[in-house]
């Protein structure tokens, strides 16, 4: 998953949890507003602590995964 997609994931798997941002930001002990940053893709200065408490909140867990074609292209 690409950084910039994360945050629209955040906030599809909230919805489908039927959670406001108030009751997952309160959740994670993070504000509305950082959590609504999260979720318009404005990652910035968002720790890997704090999207593991989100997403740990909404029953999931980072993971890392290899990028297939990852690199420079051989010659």
């Amino acid at each position: 998953m690409k950084l910039h997609e994360i945050g629209q994931r955040v906030k599809t798997l909230r919805k489908e949890k039927a959670m406001t941002q108030v009751q997952l930001a309160k959740l994670c002990g993070i504000s509305r507003v950082t959590l609504g940053k999260i979720e318009r893709g404005e990652l910035g200065s968002v720790s890997v602590r704090t999207l593991d408490i989100i997403l740990a909140s909404l029953g999931y867990e980072l993971d890392i995964n290899l990028i297939s074609g990852y690199g420079l292209p051989s010659l």
